[in-house]
């Protein structure tokens, strides 16, 4: 056993805890970055973001190349080579693994590979896979362990026929058929990328709507958009069992009092993620993590027990991998004692990236009426956006909610084509407090998919021209 003295140390590589060590050593402070994985990353670059992205941005190639002859370009025999898909892949998370850790050698941040345990508020120890062990002695500790897939109770993961997100990322082949359970943002991009890939997939939510989070419009367009490209949709649905074999799984899902039993080769379950809490070392401090296993901090990231903050899936907090980051940053700045300003989390956009893409950014309008403030709503519909027409996607709309008695902006809502690249104009809005006039009074360059933003305020005002 070894003693290491630290002005921080961090537990977790994923992208809050390596941003906030990229601004620890920026900041002068001599910082350890411990994780369990060897690459560094996270689940956001290793397992989740960064290669699900890859897989969707192949999928949109194959639906362009499908849909070329539009365009007077048509390709014969178009054939997936699915094993190169899965090695190109690989080689960007590698690449971008590798730029993760020329960032810590930059700033001169150690990094240990292992599992890392509290022993106090200011010691942490550090358990290698090989069994041996190192104490580190620190002033500060960031938590930045993330979260791990949920399973349903009464199924099994065996990573064949019963899979979550990490083996859906790695399928040796594309499977005939697949059922997926929740239509957050991993079972939507999960349920997109195999349907572009001529797989027959059963869609299912227990809630009544696809994406229950975002704004009702944005659900009943995606709801539509996945129909016509041939998902099979089951919403207001429960799944009560599943019955795997070495040919597939039956799965038995009742809605609205009626049940009936689907097959498929594979069950994708993708009912959110668990923050990853156990094991910490939480017992050697005053932190109590809640029934759910979150560990609630203060505006500053801080935890209950002095020293220690935790940022990203770990907190109650939108599990967002661009929110992880900044939270990072704002615990780092705080400890070294800087002027911080906490985080608007009003202003943090959420992104899903099946086809189409859906983005929104603030509040929807149910949840603006439920805290009793007069809105006014403005929509786009991309049926009248030259730009989209161009693109051949016109699917969906931009919607915009605003106080009506101020016209601050209160919500953005997309869904359709670029919809998580349109979404930061609104971000920018948001966060310097726009009024929807000053959004529609900003010009946009024509044509272009963000005029549907403008015309969306113009629409909120009765001044649209093109609707």
């Amino acid at each position: 056993m070894t003693d290491r003295k630290y002005d921080l140390v961090i537990i977790g590589a994923g992208p809050g805890g390596y941003v906030a060590a990229g601004r620890a050593a920026q900041l002068g402070l001599k910082t350890a970055i411990i994780d369990k994985d060897r690459a560094l990353g996270g689940t956001c670059l290793l397992r989740g973001c960064i290669p699900t992205k890859f897989l969707l941005q192949a999928a949109s190639l194959h639906d362009e190349i499908q849909h070329g002859g539009r365009y007077g370009i048509s390709v014969d025999g178009l054939h997936v080579n699915w094993a190169k898909t899965l090695e190109e892949k690989t080689k960007t998370v590698r690449r971008l693994s590798g730029a993760v850790s020329a960032l810590m050698k930059k700033g001169k941040v150690d990094v240990l590979t292992g599992t890392g345990r509290l022993k106090g508020p200011h010691h942490v120890f550090v358990a290698t896979t090989e069994g041996e062990e190192s104490a580190l002695e620190t002033r500060f500790v960031l938590l930045a362990t993330g979260s791990v897939p949920k399973m349903l109770p009464f199924l099994k993961r065996d990573g064949k026929r019963v899979i979550t997100s990490d083996e859906a990322l790695e399928l040796s082949t594309i499977p005939a058929s697949l059922i997926v359970v929740g239509s957050g943002a991993v079972g939507s991009e999960f349920a997109s990328v195999y349907r572009s890939f001529g797989t027959q997939v059963t869609l299912i939510e227990a809630l009544p709507r696809l994406i229950p989070l975002e704004d009702a419009d944005m659900s009943r367009e995606l709801e539509k958009a996945f129909t016509k490209r041939g998902i099979s949709l089951r919403v207001g649905a429960a799944v009560e069992g599943a019955e795997v074999s070495n040919s597939g799984v039956k799965v038995k899902v009742t809605a609205s009092g009626k049940s009936e039993t689907l097959d498929a080769e594979i069950l994708l379950v993708a009912v959110g993620r668990g923050p990853y809490s156990e094991g910490l070392g939480l017992e050697t401090t005053s932190i109590q993590p809640d029934q759910r296993g979150f560990v609630n901090v203060d505006p500053f990231m801080r935890t209950g027990e002095e020293g220690i903050y935790a940022i990203g899936d770990l907190v109650p907090t939108q599990g967002l991998a661009h929110l992880a980051s900044k939270e990072g940053i704002l615990a780092v700045e705080h400890m070294a004692g800087h002027p911080v300003v906490p985080i608007r989390y009003e202003t943090v956009p959420n992104a899903i990236y099946c086809e189409p893409e859906v983005a929104s950014v603030g509040l929807t309008e149910e949840a603006a009426r439920q805290k009793g403030i007069e809105i006014k709503v403005g929509k786009f519909p991309f049926t009248h956006s030259s730009k989209a027409m161009i693109a051949g996607h016109q699917e969906g709309l931009v919607k915009i909610v605003s106080d009506a008695r101020y016209d601050e902006v209160l919500g953005v809502h997309i869904i359709g084509p670029k919809a998580t690249e349109l979404i930061s104009e609104a971000v920018v809005g948001m966060t310097l407090e726009t009024t929807t006039e000053e959004m529609y009074r900003a010009i946009h360059p024509h044509p272009t998919l963000s005029e549907a933003v403008m015309e969306a305020a113009e629409n909120l005002h009765g001044q649209s021209i093109h609707i």
